[in-house]
């Protein structure tokens, strides 16, 4: 009479090994996919190795350091921040050339100003949108009524815009 007792056993015991192999499999590319979620946001603030002399605006600013917390892997939010100052110096420069064309009531000059505005945000916007949607969303409706009271050639509300949109910056470029 033949065995078929061992048979079974051998076949339970594989199905295991397979269920265990599978499992396996699935936390490994799991924790393979995060670790390559993870590294994306590093590479967004690592500035290109082929950049050239920095230009006149970001030589004013604060540059990155290469702290402990910058070499080790580690994020620091003021490593970050410092990271992206020449972009809202950037942001700011654009707000202020625009006020002083305001100011001036040269409205033509103040949209072609304020057209320079998109380009700067549009390498922070990202950033700002991930640590903070309400900063995000209050500097884009700044962005409108902007645009809106300098097409409408309303000093008033060009200024009030502009002087909001300011504050927003500030806010975003410290968090």
């Amino acid at each position: 009479m033949p065995n078929h007792c061992g048979v079974a056993l051998h076949y339970r015991f594989s199905q295991q090994i397979m269920s265990y192999t599978n499992r396996l499999i699935a936390i490994a590319a799991l924790c393979f996919l995060a670790l390559a979620g993870c590294n994306t946001g590093e590479q967004a603030n690592t500035p290109p190795a082929s950049s050239t002399a920095p230009t006149a605006e970001q030589s004013t600013t604060a540059q990155p350091s290469t702290s402990p917390s910058a070499t080790s892997g580690k994020t620091d939010t003021k490593t970050e921040a410092s990271a992206n100052q020449p972009g809202f110096q950037a942001l700011t420069n654009v707000v202020a050339k625009t006020k002083t064309a305001v100011n001036a009531g040269d409205f033509t000059k103040a949209k072609d100003e304020f057209d320079q505005f998109e380009d700067s945000w549009s390498k922070v916007e990202d950033d700002v949108k991930a640590k903070s949607a309400k900063t995000y969303d209050a500097i884009e409706e700044g962005m409108d009524q902007t645009t809106a009271a300098i097409k409408a050639s309303d000093k008033t509300k060009a200024l009030a815009a502009l002087q909001t949109l300011d504050q927003n910056i500030a806010t975003a470029a410290k968090s």
